[in-house]
């Protein structure tokens, strides 16, 4: 599918907050970053510390980030990946911005992550990944169930495939080396879909932007050409 048409083009002025996961930077959403705009968005790809601030420190810091850079924005979506979809859950909880309109996840870790379980009391996991990270896993009391049921238009998108031989080894069947496909469904969300690639690159995949896409355009995913759900 393609991801320009005059047809189907963004609405004049819409504009993508992008956001990246853990441990990474504003640069590793930047080839997606590029795809939205050719396909007619304006894009603000935000960097955040992901590894220095508590959940409630890079919810506040998103917040400032997207005040400052989005207010005037006609309609102002969301794409994210893996722990940037969690932070916007807990801004949008905390701050719904008028202009809102649609959000994509990329691996979300919407349940936790069995995988942060079974790693994220080794002193070096925080250590590394910062006082977040050991709070994505999947007790009832972590970071992402902690947040209400989503109440806005979302997409999920989770990943199929792995690199990451430890992290299949520890994660349920149906994976995408740090995250279970399971774990990235959350109550409330629009649309899913799943691809084939790993949590690590995502975001460079193909399939993944033509689906973010297609979702900001039409508020629903390709079916025919995404993976069984």
């Amino acid at each position: 599918m393609s991801v320009v048409g005059p047809s189907t083009a963004a609405a004049e002025g819409d504009r993508v907050v992008l956001l990246h996961g853990l441990g990474r930077s504003h640069w590793s959403m930047m080839p997606l970053e590029s795809r939205l705009e050719d396909a007619g968005f304006e894009v603000a790809n935000l960097g955040y510390p992901s590894t220095h601030l508590d959940p409630d420190g890079l919810v506040a810091y998103v917040e400032s980030a997207v005040a400052a850079c989005c207010s005037d924005a006609p309609r102002l979506h969301f794409v994210t990946h893996s722990l940037g979809g969690i932070v916007v859950r807990g801004y949008l909880a905390k701050q719904r911005p008028a202009n809102l309109g649609r959000v994509v996840m990329l691996a979300p870790p919407n349940r936790g992550s069995e995988l942060v379980d079974e790693l994220g009391d080794w002193p070096l996991f925080s250590w590394i990944l910062g006082p977040t990270a050991a709070e994505l896993g999947t007790r009832t009391d972590s970071f992402p169930n902690r947040l209400p049921p989503v109440d806005f238009d979302l997409g999920v998108i989770a990943g199929t495939e792995s690199l990451d031989p430890i992290g299949s080894a520890i994660l349920p069947e149906g994976n995408d080396g740090t995250v279970s496909v399971a774990s990235t469904r959350v109550d409330g969300m629009r649309d899913f879909v799943a691809v084939p690639a790993s949590h690590t690159f995502i975001m460079w995949s193909e399939d993944a932007a033509d689906q973010v896409v297609e979702y900001l355009r039409n508020g629903r995913f390709d079916s025919e050409n995404g993976q069984e759900k």
